[in-house]
């Protein structure tokens, strides 16, 4: 780096130089162009008294002559006005100033110099960064230091073009900070060099899945695609061959690619759960399922009692551990016992049906002024947390009084 600062300061001692040269010689081309027309009007006035005087226009040559000598001498400036003249070289000292203002300014405002020092600070800190990312036993990196660990790593590439885990790792950082330009171009960059590298592909692919072009979910269905004709049992790319179909709306491509691997998995694996959540997602997408959730509803005695004129009863559905329902529904008061269906029509969020849940949890307030926020003295029944294959009938009882 401080071959950077020597070569700043060369410039700017040769721009200062060439400001200073080119000054003082206009001053010396400047006086030596006054020395010469001086002369050249002489030597003319000269020329024309010898020709008056052969005209016999002019009878006294002589007088005019030293009369036009003394004019000539009159106008060559003393050795004092040269002295003086020699030292207005020293008015060229403020415009040196100006030029290094000028220069440094400009480079302070343009120049990136902020982000110069900080590039500076991340080469002093990449070895510790990297250090500690390979060490499982350090303190995970924050998403600002892997930011910079990423910057640096960019830059250690620069100068060895040819290192394999670098790209890889590259790639990695990029997909961890959602960079896909990033990742995309240093996975290609290390399937470059390893063209056949399993994991290398599998890490593109993943890039180019979760990509918003649909031009990469397609390459990145065909790369998924050669790898199951290679190894029709890996769980990885079985994995990203199902999310990249379902995001592409494939939705029988994508079941069937869970169902294998749901076959290949141990019984006792805990991703079972997640895929068998996920095929019940897709086909509640391409309209598979028919599910349907019949409730009952009846009112304890002290409830009857205390029943509100005008009242709004709203039943919601949960998975029994977040408390935000997949499907609500609202309805006026009416006779009890009440038997009522929800079903995906009833979804509060797109993305979380009724349909693609395995428990289900009922809840049914009844709300004295019809907001939907539970009030206090509010009543209202909670069922159990009881599973569901999409075709469950349940009772609720409303018992209890919000406190």
């Amino acid at each position: 780096m401080s071959a950077f600062w020597f070569t700043l300061l060369a410039l700017l001692l040769a721009a200062c130089a060439l400001f200073v040269c080119a000054g003082w010689r206009q001053r010396q081309a400047s006086d030596g162009d006054r020395d010469r027309l001086n002369k050249a009007f002489y030597q003319q006035r000269l020329n024309e008294l010898a020709q008056d005087e052969a005209q016999g226009v002019v009878a006294e040559r002589p007088v005019m002559e030293r009369e036009l000598q003394q004019t000539l001498l009159n106008d060559i400036p003393p050795n004092g006005a040269a002295r003086s003249h020699s030292s207005s070289r020293w008015v060229l000292l403020p415009g040196v100033f100006l030029l290094l203002a000028v220069s440094l300014g400009t480079y302070l405002k343009t120049g990136g110099l902020v982000q110069m020092s900080g590039w500076m600070q991340v080469q002093h800190d990449y070895p510790a960064l990297r250090a500690r990312v390979m060490d499982p036993q350090a303190k995970p990196l924050s998403m600002e230091e892997l930011a910079r660990l990423q910057l640096g790593l960019r830059t250690a590439l620069q100068s060895e073009p040819n290192n394999l885990n670098d790209w890889a790792m590259l790639g990695r950082l990029g997909m961890v900070l959602n960079n896909a330009t990033t990742a995309s171009q240093a996975f290609g960059h290390a399937l470059q060099l390893a063209p056949h590298n399993l994991a290398l592909k599998q890490d593109y692919a993943e890039v180019l899945t979760r990509s918003s072009d649909p031009q990469d979910n397609r390459q990145a269905s065909l790369i998924l695609r050669d790898l199951l004709k290679e190894d029709h049992s890996n769980v990885r790319t079985l994995s990203l061959l199902a999310f990249n179909a379902f995001e592409q709306q494939q939705y029988d491509q994508a079941i069937g690619a869970w169902q294998t691997m749901l076959a290949l998995l141990p019984a006792d694996d805990h991703r079972r759960q997640m895929i068998a959540r996920s095929i019940e997602q897709a086909k509640t997408d391409a309209g598979q399922q028919n599910s349907q959730l019949a409730v009952t509803i009846s009112l304890s005695p002290q409830a009857e009692k205390m029943l509100p004129q005008g009242g709004v009863m709203y039943i919601s559905v949960s998975d029994g551990v977040s408390p935000v329902p997949v499907a609500v529904k609202r309805m006026p008061l009416s006779r009890f016992p009440l038997s009522l269906t929800l079903d995906d029509s009833n979804a509060m969020m797109q993305d979380r049906l009724l349909s693609a849940q395995h428990q289900v949890q009922v809840r049914v307030r009844i709300s004295r002024d019809g907001s939907a926020s539970p009030q206090s003295g509010d009543w209202f029944g909670l069922s159990a947390v009881t599973p569901w294959d999409g075709h469950q009938h349940m009772a609720v009882e409303i018992n209890q009084q919000q406190p």
